[in-house]
């Protein structure tokens, strides 16, 4: 599983939500669109072979992120499409190839979280231009930005209630960065506890990603046989790549 969720920006996220901030979590929205990889990378084809596409290359992040803020999803549906079957790369050194694509690369997911919060989630390499949010939380007292799961940092934005305006939100954590996740595992095994990004998770949010294709496949709604525990949150004020008071 990703660990960008270790980072201080979806910690921060998370400990709003513990404190009651925006009330009892019961939906969220979960973005990401772009048009692809194939102005960049430089062998950008196996991004729209079996085993790529939106879900499974981003997916793991924004799920990963819903899972830490929201715990284990309980059934999901899908549809996807393919919006363009022949791709030109523009990067080099491949440049003027056609990639002929093979997956799904624009894919939608209404997930039921097993405490009966509801979430749409798309993942789209087929969009030239969005001014989606990243990730939003919905609560019966306010809404919380959360920040760009690919990243660790912020911003986080919380709106309460009626207020008029968009409060910006200071950072509980330390940013972090890469590495985050076999940090907490390090200490993990010296304290005999269970790391928070562990195999659990990691396998669940796999879990998810294959079953909003087949419930596109099927046509019908997916019951996930696997679950897992929320993570543990990681306690604020402490220095970076600590994780345990």
């Amino acid at each position: 599983a990703p660990d960008t969720f270790l980072g201080g920006g979806i910690q921060t996220c998370r400990g709003l939500i513990d404190a009651g901030e925006i009330g009892r979590p019961f939906a969220a929205t979960a973005f990401f669109a772009s048009h692809g990889h194939e102005s960049w990378h430089p062998d950008p084809a196996f991004y729209y072979q079996q085993g790529g596409g939106p879900m499974f290359d981003l997916g793991p992040y924004y799920l990963t992120c819903l899972v830490a803020l929201l715990g284990p999803i309980q059934r999901v549906t899908g549809s996807y499409t393919i919006a363009t079957a022949k791709r030109t790369i523009t990067s080099e050194p491949r440049h003027g190839e056609i990639i002929t694509v093979e997956v799904p690369t624009h894919v939608s997911g209404i997930l039921e979280f097993a405490d009966g919060a509801v979430a749409i989630v798309i993942t789209s390499f087929d969009v030239w231009a969005s001014e989606l949010p990243r990730i939003e939380i919905y609560g019966t007292e306010g809404t919380l930005s959360v920040p760009n799961p690919s990243n660790f940092g912020g911003p986080v934005r919380l709106k309460q209630g009626r207020t008029d305006h968009w409060a910006n939100v200071p950072l509980t954590h330390p940013e972090g960065g890469r590495g985050l996740g076999v940090a907490d595992m390090a200490q993990a095994i010296v304290r005999d506890r269970k790391s928070r990004a562990d195999a659990e998770l990691a396998n669940h949010v796999l879990d998810i990603m294959h079953a909003i294709h087949e419930s596109s496949d099927q046509g019908s709604h997916i019951a996930l046989t696997t679950t897992c525990r929320r993570p543990e949150s990681v306690p604020p004020g402490l220095p970076m790549g600590s994780f345990d008071r």
